[in-house]
This record gives structure tokens, sequence and C-alpha cells, in this order.
């Protein structure tokens, strides 16, 4: 995924926001751990380690605060807690997530073989999709094997 930190540089400076010190860390955690869906926990452990005196309120708070502002996607794998990614900045919002149900690991699967249901959905229903999500459960290759 390309991440231009400038455009959302830009985009909180649009709202009336900073990218602070805190806030490009916690924006470069999610970045350098693109795919690995990281919790809020996940993301304050990572940041942590450079800047000891962040707080996990502070990592809520940019996480709510860039989800107000579309730069990241709040996920919610049914494993009692929300994760994150970053939003992409293409009109690609179609991805799935594949859930190991041993030992929780997260994969992304790109394809998408949705968009003809959509379609047939969109002209039968006379609804507008904007957005879907599909989660499959099951083993990964590792705990499949075992």
């Amino acid at each position: 995924m390309d991440i231009n930190v400038d455009s959302i540089k830009e985009r909180l400076k649009e709202e009336g926001y900073k990218l602070t010190t805190q806030r490009r860390a916690i924006l470069d955690a999610i970045i350098e751990n693109s795919g690995s869906h990281l919790s809020p926990e996940e993301i304050y452990e990572v940041v942590k380690l450079k800047y000891p005196e962040i707080g996990l309120a502070t990592v809520y708070r940019t996480l709510q605060l860039f989800e107000q502002l579309d730069i990241v996607c709040k996920l919610n794998f049914d494993d009692g807690c929300n994760r994150y990614e970053l939003n992409s900045d293409s009109n690609d919002h179609h991805h799935h997530h594949l859930i190991c149900l041993n030992c929780g690991k997260v994969i992304e699967v790109k394809l998408d073989l949705l968009e003809n249901l959509e379609y047939e959905i969109e002209r039968e229903g006379k609804f507008k999709i904007v957005d879907h999500n599909v989660k499959f459960f099951g083993y990964c290759i590792e705990c499949r094997d075992k």
C-alpha cells in the first residue's frame, strides 16, 4: 500500500489538527505493521518502545480521531478487540480477511469475487452499496497441519 503521509498531514490540518510527534508515532506503528491489524494495546506496545512516556489513552484518542477523519478503518474480527488498518487512498475498498480460530492470525485476501454480486444487489434491490466486509473463519496452514 502506498502511504502518503503528506496527504494525511494535510487532512489533519484541514480539520484543525496537527500531526504531532505522538500522532506520527502511532501512524508510523500502523504503517510499519501494515497487514498485522494491530489492536490499540498492540499499537501502544510498539509506540512506547520509542516513546515510553506515551499513554494508552493517547493511543485510543488518536485512533478515534484517525477513524473520524477516515485515515484508519476499525475492524472487528469477533475476538473481543478492535483492530486497525490504514484506509487506502485508492478506490479498492474490497479485501477480505481469513481468521484462524486456533492462533488468531489474520490474513488479508485481495481477491474479490463479490463485485458481480454487488452489481446484482444494487440493480435488483435498488440499494446503493458503498462497501462490504467478509470474514472467513478457519485454520491457518500452521494450525491446520498440527
